[in-house]
Formats: C-alpha cells, structure tokens, sequence
C-alpha cells in the first residue's frame, strides 16, 4: 500500500472521527435544547419568556460567530477538555459548540410546526406536559428534525475540512499539506471527490429516512 492511500484512509478515518463524536454530542444537545426553546416561548406547555429569550440570545451569540473564528477564540477552552489544541479530539470541541445552536434552531422550527391542535387534544385528555413532548412533539416532528440534523452533518463536514486545514487532522489537513502546499492538483481533487461523495451518501440517507418517517407522505 503506498504512503499517499495510507494518508488517505487515515484521512478519511479522522474526519469520519470528528463528524461521528460532534455528531452525536450535536444531537444529544440539540434536542432537549430545541425543546427548551419551545416549551418556553409564548404559549408554550412550560412558557418561561425570560429563560427563553436569555437561552435564545445565547443561540443566536454563538450562530453568527464564523467557524473559523469560534475555533480560534476556544483553544484555551478547547486545551482545558482535552489536554490539546491540536488533532481530531481538538477540533471536536469547536465543531460541536458551533453546530449544536445551528442544529437547535432547525430542530426548534420543525417542532414548531407541529400542529398545535395535537398539543390541544393531548391536553384535554389531560396527558401530563412530558407525554406531550414524547408522544406529541417528538413523533410529529421527526422527519424535520432527520432532515435538519442531516443539514447539520453536510455543514460540520464543511467545517471539520476547515479545522483540519489549520491543523486538526483529517481530509482537510491532507488537502492542505499535500495538495495545496505542494501544488499536487492530484491530492486536492481525490480530497474534493471524498468530499462529495461523503455528503452525497449523508444527505441520501438523511433524506430516505425522514421520507420513511414522514406519516403525511
């Protein structure tokens, strides 16, 4: 096997390694934050308009900050986690803080739109608030919810390329290294092709499965 296809899959494994640990922490995140911002806002089943807006101003703080930037400003945070400010597990601590308020507000607008009869009826039945978010909100909103979080991968693979240009590892690092600083055209077309195909196959499957879970359809 030849040292450029051992850089490859080493690079391929990294990124798969940052977007796998972001992406998980992402999701387990971003939910219970989505349903906070809901359940708090005006007519919500747990309004709280001061939580809510204070937790929404910092959502929105840190969605406008660049990725770029965000990661720069948290390698003394980023070196406090993980012991480094440098590799995979460094570039984890970034790609996560910046895509789980991105996630949040997509997941927060797909259980806003559900429909808010259900909610009503649920009441009247006298369900308790927290039967409402499990067997009302969550199940009505999973196919927007599949559909943002897979939003959010295609977006953390474009930033995990970024990390790792400036020293994270992974697909990007390689482009860089090997393609941009020794003008190998060959290295940055194989990292481009990875790439697509990569957010092809996300995107696919993020797609077939919020139709699978799509009761409308």
């Amino acid at each position: 096997m030849s040292p450029m296809l051992d850089r490859l899959l080493q690079g391929i494994f990294d990124t798969l390694l940052m977007i796998g640990a972001s992406s998980l922490i992402v999701f387990l995140v971003g939910i219970p934050l989505a349903l906070v911002l809901v359940t708090t806002g005006p007519g919500g089943i747990f309004e709280a308009r001061a939580l809510n807006r204070a937790l929404g101003s910092v959502v929105n703080v840190l969605r406008s900050i660049p990725f770029l930037i965000l990661m720069v400003a948290l390698i003394p945070f980023t070196r406090l986690i993980v012991g480094t400010s440098y590799g995979v597990w460094a570039a984890v601590v970034p790609l996560t803080i910046a895509a789980t308020p991105f996630f949040a507000r997509i997941a927060e607008v797909s259980l806003r739109e559900v429909d808010f009869g259900l909610v009503e009826a649920a009441q009247a039945m006298g369900c308790q608030r927290r039967h409402i978010i499990w067997n009302v909100l969550l199940p009505e909103a999973r196919p927007g919810i599949v559909g943002g979080f897979t939003i959010t991968l295609v977006t953390m693979i474009n930033s995990s390329a970024m990390a790792g240009a400036i020293g994270a590892g992974g697909l990007g690092d390689l482009a860089y290294r090997y393609g941009y600083q020794r003008f190998d055209t060959q290295i940055m077309l194989t990292v481009i092709i990875l790439l697509v195909v990569l957010v092809t196959l996300i995107q696919f499957g993020g797609d077939r499965l919020a139709r699978l879970l799509n009761k409308r359809v």
